[in-house]
Parts: structure tokens; sequence; C-alpha cells
């Protein structure tokens, strides 16, 4: 079994500290996948995000839509991208991503001691609801496995609160409306999601959909404890990045954030 970093004692430690937190998104089976996440991770990620690539992904915007299919039609699986996983050497944790159809046909002991197995910290299933998470929540947790769960900007309170107390790792705060991709300018949803769910919950809050430059990333996290970006590095992979470029872009987003800490020191 792979041994890394628990998600939210890590994220809390390193928010408690004074850090703004950074999670990239990479799709897991594209190309050198696992180099780009390598890379990532010495860039200055606080966890990294890998998306299984699913053949009806609901979620996700064009960008990404793009590296999943690229990635099934080279043959990813999700056992491959666990045995991968298990694999890699670094030590952040990760987190996957994936649709609920791929758990299903798993199982939902057999999935989550599979990705647990192989040194997965965290889950994110955007498509199962806090109302019907029960079965794999309580295997994930069994497993050692945090359900990330998200928050919309249009959820009443009543449900946010619920949300903030089952997810576990951290809470993703959508931040606007719509599916994953990159955004000229930060929806003015992104900074009143962060703060209904910094008033909800102590646990780390950071938002993702919307988020793909330095200083947009920077802009959110006045209220919000960080970020996740994916589409803006998916596309310099599309568009033929390797490990360099996706470093190089990843750092550009550290530098962003951690110029907010020294402004608000």
């Amino acid at each position: 079994m792979s041994s890394r970093p628990e998600l939210e004692s890590t994220l809390r430690s390193r928010r408690d500290q004074g850090r703004k937190l950074l999670v990239p998104y990479i799709t897991g089976g594209l190309g050198d996948w696992t180099d780009l996440v390598r890379a990532a991770a010495a860039a200055g990620a606080d966890a990294i995000e890998v998306g299984i690539p699913f053949s009806d992904p609901v979620m996700d915007g064009p960008t990404i839509q793009e590296a999943s299919m690229r990635a099934l039609a080279a043959g990813a699986t999700p056992a491959g991208i666990a045995s991968a996983l298990g694999r890699l050497d670094v030590d952040v944790p990760l987190v996957v991503m994936l649709y609920y159809n791929l758990v299903f046909r798993s199982g939902h002991r057999r999935f989550a001691r599979t990705i647990a197995d192989a040194g997965v910290a965290g889950a994110i299933v955007p498509d199962l609801p806090v109302d019907e998470i029960g079965d794999w929540a309580r295997a994930a947790d069994d497993a050692g496995v945090a359900t990330v769960l998200l928050a919309a900007p249009t959820t009443p309170e009543e449900r946010l609160s619920r949300i903030c107390d089952r997810s576990r790792g951290f809470v993703y705060g959508v931040g606007l409306m719509g599916v994953t991709g990159e955004r000229r300018s930060l929806s003015a949803a992104a900074a009143v999601m962060a703060k209904r769910l910094k008033a909800a919950t102590d646990k780390p809050v950071l938002i993702g959909i919307g988020v793909s430059t330095a200083e947009q990333a920077r802009e959110v996290t006045e209220v919000a404890d960080g970020v996740v970006v994916g589409s803006a590095i998916m596309r310099r992979v599309l568009e033929g990045g390797g490990p360099d470029e996706v470093g190089a872009f990843v750092s550009e987003l550290r530098a962003g954030l951690d110029r907010e800490r020294a402004a608000s020191a």
C-alpha cells in the first residue's frame, strides 16, 4: 500500500500556517500524465486532483471533456490509473475525481479499497448528491478515503450546512453555475460562495470552476482558503505542453497565491 499524507490534516495545517491552498487538476491516462502530476507537486501544489475519464462527463466543459476522450481512446481505465497512482513518488495528497457510474460498476467497497491501496487520500464524485451518498461515504470512510462534497451558488443554507458537515478533506465551492472551463474574469458568485462556506464550516474551503489565472486565484483567496484549477492546465496539455509547461504554470499560480499571503500579512 502506498503511503501519502492525509488530506484534511495536511490542508488544515498549511492553511493554519497562513498558506493559500493550491490543488491542480490532471486528467489521468492522458499521455505522460504521471509526469504532469510530479511536475505539479514539485511546483508547489498542496494536493493534486486526478480525473478518472468517463464517457459522459456531465460536469465538465469542452477542455476536460476532450482530455477525457483522448485518455479513453488511449485505453485509460480506472484500474490502470489507480495502479499508476500507487507507484507515483509524490509527497502530497492525491484526490481522484470520477463519476458515480464508475463507482457503482466496481462496487462501493471494492472501489474504495482499490484507491485506498493506491495511496489516494480523497475522492470527488460530483454527480452523487449528499442525500444519496450514504453507501459510498460509509465505504470510503472505512477505507480511509475522504469524500469531498461540492456546494453550488444555488445551494440553500440548510443544505449547505449538511454538505459542510458531511464533506471530508475540504469543501469544494463551485465558483459559478455551469460546466468547468476557463473564464476571462472571475464570477462574482465565487466570492459569495467562499463567504457562505467560510461562515458555515471550519474545514478548508476551496473554490473551483472558472478559476483560470494567478490573478483570479489571488482574488478568490481573499476569502477562500484555496483554489482548484483544472481547465487552464489541461488546455496547455491538449495544445502540446508537457511537464515543464505544467510546472511553470503551477509555479505561476503558486507565486500569485503567495503574493496574496504576503499582502495580507
